[in-house]
């Protein structure tokens, strides 16, 4: 069994803050009529009006998709048997430029029948990733060239490479009901909000190198 030879180990970590870059809102719009597919985008009236408004606005058709369709029925109970339909629209809105997001939160919060559910962050993360794998590594050779200077041997290659990584981003705090939609009367005013409008995350990314090394 072939021995192990001569090492030294050596780690280094780096940690880099980077902002989202764009975002995914997703929403809710409740329907006084069932439509279903991509009709509904302009046959039902709720979902229409959201989205006439933000193309308005100027974002692309095509940021807004429908996710899905939940129907609700109402029965009149057992002396009146006749029942209505109406349908909770699920869409997802792509915010390509984050100068763009708070509009779009008061374009939603405006909407009688529209409720944000949720924000999904997206970065462009792979540079940063690849930008720190390259900091750790040059780290790293760094100090096992010192090490080996100061034990007085030299570094003649790697033995063992682990690489970790992972990100590390705190909640949003946003409540679904602080962007509910106003009514129209209070339209005029400025939405309460209640949750950022930027968010960040950090890239955190660590590597422990065992070189091998000439004999002491």
């Amino acid at each position: 069994m072939e021995s192990k030879p001569d090492t030294i180990k050596v780690s280094a970590n780096h940690r880099e803050e980077i902002y989202a870059s764009h975002a995914n809102l997703f929403v809710t719009v409740k329907g006084s009529s069932v439509v279903s597919g991509n009709e509904a985008m302009k046959k039902a009236k709720e979902v229409s009006q959201l989205v006439e408004a933000l193309t308005s606005f100027g974002l692309s058709p095509e940021a807004v998709h429908l996710q899905g369709v939940r129907i609700e029925t109402a029965s009149g109970g057992a002396l009146a048997p006749l029942k209505s339909s109406s349908a909770v629209y699920r869409l997802k809105i792509q915010c390509e430029k984050l100068d763009q997001f708070a509009e779009i939160l008061d374009i939603i919060s405006s909407q009688k029948n529209a409720t944000l559910e949720r924000v999904e962050w997206k970065y462009n993360e792979d540079e940063a990733r690849e930008r720190g794998l390259n900091t750790v590594v040059e780290k790293a050779k760094s100090k096992a060239q010192k090490v080996a200077a100061s034990l007085g041997v030299k570094l003649l290659g790697v033995y063992d490479f682990i690489e970790n990584a992972f990100d590390e981003e705190m909640p949003v705090p946003f409540h679904a009901q602080a962007v509910m939609m106003k009514s129209h009367a209070d339209a005029a005013d400025e939405p309460s909000l209640g949750m950022d409008i930027q968010h960040s995350k950090t890239i955190h990314v660590n590597v422990e190198i065992w070189y091998r090394v000439s004999a002491f």
